[in-house]
């Protein structure tokens, strides 16, 4: 038989896992530009892309299945 005293791979420890380090995000880096360049056709696609909506579009209408 095994040993009874060893014990099992899951009731150890349990480790606390760390909470992930949420930081601000510059909109205008350059990484943020490239992805920018290649998403958006014109700046006031770009605004809307970043949460800033241009005052006056049009609103997008979802696709009815």
């Amino acid at each position: 038989m095994a040993d009874k005293n060893k014990p099992k791979g899951g009731k150890g420890k349990s480790k606390k896992k760390e909470k992930a380090v949420v930081k601000e995000v510059d909109v205008l880096s350059p990484p943020a530009m490239l992805n920018a360049y290649y998403i958006a056709h014109n700046a006031a696609a770009f605004l809307e892309f970043r949460g800033y909506p241009w005052p006056g579009s049009p609103k997008k209408k979802g696709k009815k299945k």
